[in-house]
């Protein structure tokens, strides 16, 4: 390796990106077009990135299998940075079993982190920490055990784990200070201010005092607590250890969440067809459907809790005298999990939003057309290169709207 590609390798790894094109801007080998490559990804021109390390990894003999496979795992980091996420993992997989037969642990372990990554914004969190368990970071460089304390972090805040996520982040953040990376210690720095950001709403009725925004270390303890939770963040209901999950029974959950806002009170029939069925006219078969809906949910909420008809609706009764709350995210309606993806500052696909969020790909251009009508969206590039956006929502977290995949219809 010659001296001009050893000095870019090096400023790509203190995050000066134009100082390594200095260097290498105006040759077509292919480490200087990999090094490129790295370096329009550190400036955010994602698509010049990847056509750079394909070109690279094309011109690789196959003599050069490490090199290539380091190109491999760099376009697999690009594609996570672009939310392209419907691509198969098992480039990458392949990349990171080479890499570690060369030697090259560093590498392999930046393979395995990208994997993890992409199972975090899929929302498979148990896939996630099973790949975050068996990484050892020890002896490698700073920056990688950086990014891997944010990824544990990350994860400890989507299962609702303050502690681990602030011990997580404790560590990350003095990684960063030896790296020395500024980009890095910039995302650090932001989860740490997502700790203390409102992270959802407690819903009341009115004259009980209406909404309170929720921590996420005040989320944690009201979960932990012998309350009936209703949680509309993950779509189920929760009492100490019992969880029942409705985020595939919509109508099942919007009734519970309706009883739930309502009590210690009952709700009139006509106000639950109007708000589950969405329907200003109910009728007789309206009136039937919601017998059998309501049917439906008392027997699968028999453990946690009992609902029973009253003179004009149905009350919300919990077992063992408990409270019951209702737990809302920050963001209400149908789209806010789209907002929520939308909102970490990334441009996605409408195939990869749809993929996190366990969707149809043809649910979410609906629910982004609604979006962008009411300005809340934003889409850049053309047919299949078009990707959406939407700005940060100051005051908010939004790492915990999505615990796990949820559908959002």
């Amino acid at each position: 390796m010659d001296s001009l590609i050893t000095a870019s390798a090096r400023a790509l790894a203190a995050g000066d990106p134009l100082g390594a094109l200095k260097r290498i801007a105006l040759r077509d080998d292919p480490p200087a077009l990999a090094l490129r490559g790295i370096a329009m990804a550190q400036l955010g021109e994602h698509p010049r990135a990847r056509e750079l390390l394909r070109s690279a990894a094309r011109g690789f003999g196959a003599h050069e299998g490490l090199a290539r496979a380091r190109c491999v795992v760099a376009e697999a980091e690009v594609a996570l940075a672009m939310r392209d996420l419907g691509g198969s993992p098992r480039a990458l997989a392949d990349a990171a079993l080479a890499l570690e037969a060369r030697d090259d642990h560093a590498n392999a372990l930046q393979a395995r982190l990208i994997a993890a990554r992409r199972l975090l914004l899929l929302g498979r969190l148990d896939e996630a920490g099973a790949a975050l368990a068996q990484l050892d970071v020890r002896g490698l460089p700073a920056s990688l055990a950086a990014v891997a304390e944010l990824s544990a972090a990350e994860l400890a805040l989507r299962s609702l784990r303050p502690g681990p996520a602030r011990a997580a982040l404790a560590r990350a953040q003095a990684a960063a200070d030896r790296a020395g990376v500024p980009a890095l210690a910039a995302e650090v720095a932001e989860a740490h201010a997502a700790l203390d950001q409102p992270a959802a709403r407690r819903v009341r009725r009115a004259d009980a005092g209406g909404e309170q925004a929720l921590r996420i270390d005040e989320v944690a303890a009201l979960l932990a607590s012998d309350a009936l939770v209703v949680d509309a963040c993950r779509h189920g209901l929760q009492a100490a250890d019992a969880w029942l999950p409705l985020a595939r029974r919509p109508v099942l959950f919007g009734l519970a969440r309706a009883l739930a806002q309502a009590w210690p009170g009952d709700v009139d029939r006509d106000e639950l067809i109007e708000r589950v069925f969405n329907t200003r006219r109910p009728d007789a078969t309206h009136r039937a459907r919601l017998r059998v809906e309501i049917g439906r949910l008392r027997a699968l909420a028999k453990p946690l809790a009992q609902i029973d008809a009253t003179a004009r609706g149905f009350v919300l009764r919990p077992r063992d005298a408990r409270e019951v709350v209702l737990l809302a995210p920050p963001i209400d309606g149908d789209q806010g999990s789209l907002l929520a993806l939308l909102c970490d500052g990334a441009a996605w696909s409408t195939s990869a939003l749809a993929l996190a969020l366990g969707a149809s790909q043809r649910t979410v251009q609906r629910a982004l057309a609604e979006l962008e009508a009411a300005g809340r969206v934003r889409a850049i590039g053309q047919a299949r290169s078009r990707r959406w956006l939407a700005p940060p929502l100051a005051g908010f977290t939004t790492i915990l709207l999505l615990p796990a995949a949820l559908p959002i219809a």
